[in-house]
């Protein structure tokens, strides 16, 4: 899927985001995100969030002493971050494949739900790491597809139970109930996690880690940039 195609997927969802997201993920987005916050260093710095969206990763990192500058394609969803925050966050409508920093400039990076929508994994990658200090972490969350015994019920789920309750709740969201499962599944056939970690490797970060949260419905992972 295009970036295109995803800010306009994304275009009416801003004021119901946080709270129907977190509901259609049955209680689990928000605590994916506090679990990907934690992989920084409690060293107070400025973290650059990518598709920051409404905020919801950005407030956390206030709520832990860092200073954030957050990222954004879509106007939509960055209008309701800055009413999350005021002036505490300098918020940016960039593309994460050509961010409008000079290298080095954040101590950390962070990103969510972020490389299914781009074009380039690999290259959008190398671009979050140009903007992080060395020795900075750069640190994902998106969207995983479980094995074992959970596979089955994560396909009736996404298939069946996510494109009805899209359906019911309209305003955007009936279509993110059709596309959603079907961007995940091919993400991770086209990208399996031996795959998408030698891209975190190609892209300059060293010492990197996964963790599958919630039976692998949220993956999380994490390095340092060299």
């Amino acid at each position: 899927m295009s970036t295109v195609d995803a800010r306009e997927l994304f275009a009416p969802l801003g004021p119901t985001y946080d709270r129907i997201g977190a509901v259609l993920s049955l209680g689990q987005d928000p605590l994916w995100r506090r679990f990907l916050v934690s992989r920084l260093p409690p060293d107070g710095g400025h973290v650059l969030d990518v598709a920051t969206g409404t905020g919801l990763v950005g407030a956390e990192l206030i709520r832990r002493g860092f200073s954030v500058t957050g990222v954004d394609q879509s106007p939509g969803m960055l209008a309701v971050a800055g009413r999350r925050f005021g002036d505490r966050v300098e918020l940016v409508e960039a593309s994460a494949e050509a961010l409008p920093f000079p290298d080095s400039s954040f101590e950390h990076v962070t990103f969510t739900y972020l490389l299914r929508y781009v074009d380039d994994p690999g290259a959008t990658l190398a671009e979050l790491a140009r903007v992080a200090r060395p020795s900075g972490v750069v640190a994902s969350l998106e969207f995983g597809v479980p094995g074992s015994f959970a596979r089955p019920l994560w396909e009736l789920y996404v298939g069946a139970v996510l494109p009805l309750a899209g359906s019911a709740l309209r305003r955007g969201w009936e279509q993110v109930g059709h596309f959603l499962g079907g961007s995940i599944r091919e993400f991770w056939a086209r990208y399996p996690l031996d795959r998408q970690l030698e891209l975190w490797r190609d892209a300059g970060i060293r010492d990197v880690h996964v963790r599958r949260l919630s039976l692998g419905g949220g993956v999380v992972i994490w390095g340092t940039k060299s």
